[in-house]
């Protein structure tokens, strides 16, 4: 009789019968589990939604593993944490082997070795294979770099994985970004018919799970009237497919455009299968070039998609796995202030952020251009400490695992790490909200004004932002040409916006 006995853990975001974790599966000895655990919905504040599509997906993964034979412990509503629940089944089942996929959180990560080592067991943590790129390869492309930026990654992937690139190697179209292209806002009578994701109504499971969480997490952020994510693998191909029938086409020249109560645009809204493991990249990569090449889509809306998953999604995990534990604390401008109250219920006079979170608290969803420069954006100008936000996203937002939240938040819009991975801070005044929505159409504020009672707050913030850290704008020819501008208005206006600006840092909840 075999008395190793092999417990294999499987995560909520990790919900791929093809995973690592489950490759040399031996029935006779090994064990699945499965664990619902109430701490990890309220280790931040997490959105109704995002509870609810967690334990749908897991509900549903679980089913699988039962109709495919595995035998499989999966424990509903525990009390216990995670780790905790992994401890006590494997001090029950005289454990002694603990196989699982790397976590996408650091802190799991750290506190599943801790186990091993407490209970001395031989833990197997396998490195993901959904993602293209390895530890390994990220970090020997790393090794000896002064300056960390996608866009040489990227072109690394592309070439290795040989997508959209000729035999030679040289890129499709004869350049590797077209993110010029993929920029416009809608036209000014508004974004037109736009051909909605296809929805999935809830089934049985789905159902089941969204009353446990009205019943238990009513508390929580957010609203669970309106769910329609895919939960299984199959609903999550058909998610794809009509998407790269339907949607795509539109995608890239609009994908920066917002409008109000136009959640969606034509964005793809399949970062929360590609997050669960519902869906592979390649897969995802491999349907939207065969669909360039079956309609004769625009390389630029390939490009600009593809360069999405291939290259930022793939970057920003490298980064987060290089750089943690260090970038949850990252403060690179030492910024202290609290997170507004109405990032938590959207009740703003902005209509930008009125807008984007309402959305969102409905939803738990925005797109990146949303979450970058509406509410990221303000977030930074107004001071906000960086971790308060990073908590704010991670909550939020149905698709945020920390592993690609916390660059994205800590990294890219907040600047907290000074610049690790980006060239500059991703700041922009009302001006740009202005240009890229028709927020500003039905907002009491005005965009164009610096300062005074009906400036938009966002303006005021941007040029009090510039001002304060005109040194530093000065020092880069990347922002060089903001700080310029300063030129252009007189040191008495300057002392107007710094003085409404204090006022506006200090009253934050009253906007």
């Amino acid at each position: 009789m075999n008395s190793i006995k092999r417990l294999v853990l499987i995560l909520g975001d990790q919900l791929d019968l093809n995973s690592a974790a489950l490759k040399n599966f031996d029935f006779s000895t090994d064990q699945v589990l499965m664990v619902e655990s109430i701490s990890e919905a309220q280790y931040v504040w997490s959105h109704q939604a995002k509870i609810a599509l967690f334990l749908s997906a897991m509900r549903h993964f679980a089913q699988n593993l039962k109709s495919l034979n595995y035998p499989l412990i999966y424990i509903q509503n525990s009390p216990l944490s995670i780790v905790d629940a992994v401890k006590e089944k494997i001090k029950q089942e005289n454990i002694t082997h603990l196989i699982c996929i790397e976590p996408g959180e650091w802190r799991l990560k750290q506190q599943i070795e801790e186990l091993a080592n407490e209970l001395e067991l031989h833990l197997d943590m396998r490195e993901d294979d959904h993602f293209f790129c390895s530890h390994q390869v990220f970090n020997e492309w790393v090794d000896g770099k002064k300056e960390l930026r996608l866009e040489y990654f990227y072109r690394l992937m592309r070439k290795t994985h040989h997508i959209l690139v000729d035999a030679n190697g040289n890129p499709e179209g004869g350049q590797w970004n077209f993110d010029q292209d993929n920029r416009k806002p809608y036209p000014k009578k508004g974004p037109g018919m736009i051909e909605e994701p296809v929805f999935f109504e809830p089934d049985a499971i789905t159902q089941e799970v969204i009353h446990f969480v009205k019943k238990n997490y009513s508390k929580h952020p957010g609203s669970l009237e309106v769910f329609h994510w895919p939960v299984t693998r199959e609903q999550a191909l058909e998610a794809l497919h009509y998407f790269v029938e339907y949607r795509l086409r539109n995608f890239g020249i609009y994908q920066d455009a917002m409008w109000t109560d136009t959640p969606y645009g034509w964005h793809s809204m399949l970062s929360s299968s590609l997050n669960l493991k519902l869906l592979n990249p390649r897969e995802v990569i491999t349907a939207v070039i065969n669909a360039w090449k079956k309609y004769d889509l625009d390389l630029s809306t390939v490009e600009g998609f593809i360069r999405q998953i291939l290259g930022w999604r793939e970057f920003v995990r490298g980064m987060y796995y290089l750089d943690m534990p260090g970038m949850a604390q990252d403060n690179y401008y030492q910024h202290q202030r609290d997170l507004p109250s109405w990032y938590w219920s959207g009740k703003t006079n902005m209509a930008c952020m009125k807008d984007a979170i309402g959305q969102t608290l409905k939803y738990g969803y925005a797109h990146h251009i949303q979450r970058l420069m509406v509410t990221g954006n303000f977030a930074l100008l107004a001071e906000i400490l960086p971790s308060a936000v990073c908590d704010w996203y991670l909550a939020i937002y149905v698709d945020a695992i920390e592993w690609v939240e916390l660059p994205n938040t800590a990294g890219m819009a907040l600047f907290a790490n000074g610049g690790r991975f980006t060239s500059k801070p991703y700041i922009a005044s009302g001006a740009y909200i202005k240009r890229m929505s028709n927020y500003c159409n039905s907002c009491q504020y005005k965009p164009e004004l610096r300062f005074g009672e009906t400036a938009c707050p966002i303006t005021t913030l941007y040029w009090n932002f510039l001002i304060k850290h005109r040194i530093q704008f000065e020092a880069s020819p990347r922002t060089r040409l903001m700080t310029a501008n300063l030129k252009r208005i007189s040191d008495e206006d300057q002392q107007a916006i710094v003085k409404h600006a204090k006022h506006l840092l200090n009253h934050l909840d009253d906007l």
